[in-house]
């Protein structure tokens, strides 16, 4: 091995041992730059060694890497546990993060970016009637992101969030009279029930940066492009509209400037979707869509997935955007479309992931509070020229697959729908609470 490529192949696994998004996609990208090199090299040993690193790289990247396990494969590598032995797996700490906090009516409502565990929470209370001082206090073992959260309520003397320790976050409720608290835990939620009366809107009490955010909206398709045609008829075209005039509404409640693509049923060609992004100086572009396939699969293929533009890295990815991509870029030969996704700018790549996985995390999480049988089918890359030209970072979600029997009525219901922009919104502001 040449001293470059070891010098590559100890940065990449420098930053696979910090385990943060970023110094996992800049390892990911190394080790995808050795396993060129070592084809170029004819290098088997490096084959193997950049395989092994995009595959776990990839994963906790939450990106398909099946295609590269069969390259691994096919090298001769078919005991795992062997390749382990060979190239130990870096231990990654896990910290739990608080990323968002807000109010569910009379619940507060605090947001982790993992899986809050009962071993994690200390609750206890500190009575003082005489001077009718009532506090409830949880001791969580997880760290603060912000020092910014502004919670009140009008029945409440006070509600604060500090670092108590360097591993435990406090959180003080204060009244003035004895509260019948209790509170509960929903994978990466904690929600305290105050029983006091409901917080009206803004839905979201949320650690807004000083800046007045602006998110662009476009909801797939449109006019003579109807997308997809699901079950009972139901058009991608108009599902998209709904579920955007939906989120528009609860982003704007909670303070963001919202431009959308589109607001009536009319077509748009695909550069102009970004070129109105760019104009409009957006901070997000949020293209919605809703997954389809033949009618011979429709009752297996289900489930909500998250796309960040890349060159696509499986075929199911090619398949998805191959669907989504429209007909004014037909006159583009394959060879010349893969050759400009290989040569755009990748500046906003990292932030698109980061945005992805968020948005990810709302929608599933808002929803199985409602209902079962909710899929993830995780966050991939994709190359969908509706995000080409995005000058900021850009994502389509596919809200779930309209050609479902069931999942397809679920999304042109209009709760359902309404709980699924929430879950979007609830995305939209821990992205901004953690990327300031």
């Amino acid at each position: 091995m040449s001293s470059q490529n070891s010098d590559i192949l100890k940065r990449a696994d420098k930053n696979y041992t910090k385990g943060s998004s970023t110094s996992l996609f800049n390892c990911y990208n190394d080790y995808k730059n050795l396993y060129l090199r070592a084809i170029l090299d004819n290098d088997t040993t490096l084959k193997k060694r950049s395989l092994l690193g995009i595959i776990q790289s990839g994963k906790k990247l939450n990106i398909d890497v099946k295609s590269y396990e069969t390259k691994l494969t096919k090298l001769g590598n078919k005991s795992k546990k062997k390749t382990a032995k060979t190239v130990s797996k870096p231990r990654i700490s896990k910290s739990t993060d608080l990323v968002g906090v807000h109010w569910s009516e009379a619940k507060l409502v605090l947001d982790f970016n993992r899986n809050i565990l009962a071993k994690q929470i200390h609750y206890f209370k500190l009575i003082e009637k005489s001077k009718k001082r009532y506090r409830y206090i949880f001791d969580i073992k997880s760290s603060l992101k912000s020092k910014k959260y502004n919670l009140r309520h009008k029945d409440l003397k006070s509600i604060r969030v500090s670092q108590y320790k360097h591993d435990t976050l406090r959180l003080v409720i204060e009244s003035k009279k004895a509260l019948k608290l209790t509170y509960s835990r929903v994978d990466k939620r904690l929600i305290i029930n105050t029983r006091l009366s409901a917080v009206k809107a803004p839905n979201v009490i949320k650690n807004l940066s000083f800046k007045k955010r602006t998110i662009v909206l476009d909801p797939g398709h449109g006019g003579k492009d109807t997308g997809a045609i699901g079950h009972k008829k139901y058009r991608e075209k108009m599902v998209t509209l709904q579920i955007s005039n939906r989120l528009a509404k609860i982003l704007r409640k909670i303070g963001y400037k919202v431009e959308t693509t589109r607001s009536t049923d009319k077509f748009i060609k695909l550069r102009k979707r970004t070129a109105f992004a760019n104009k409009k100086n957006a901070d997000l572009f949020i293209s919605i869509h809703a997954n389809s396939v033949p009618k011979r699969n429709r009752y297996k293929a289900y489930g909500i997935e998250t796309f960040f533009l890349s060159p696509a890295r499986s075929n199911r990815a090619k398949n998805v955007a191959a669907s989504e991509n429209s007909r004014d870029l037909e006159s583009m030969n394959y060879y010349g479309k893969q050759s400009y996704l290989n040569s755009m700018n990748h500046e906003k790549i990292i932030a698109s992931h980061k945005l992805a996985i968020d948005l990810q995390q709302g929608m599933l999480s808002e929803l199985r509070k409602h209902y079962s049988n909710v899929k993830d089918n995780g966050i991939k890359e994709g190359p969908f020229w509706v995000l080409v030209g995005a000058q900021m970072p850009a994502v389509l979600v596919e809200v779930g697959f309209i050609s479902n029997p069931k999942e397809g009525v679920r999304i042109a219901n209009s709760k359902y729908q309404q709980q699924l922009a929430q879950g979007i919104a609830d995305g939209v502001v821990r992205y901004f609470n953690k990327n300031r």
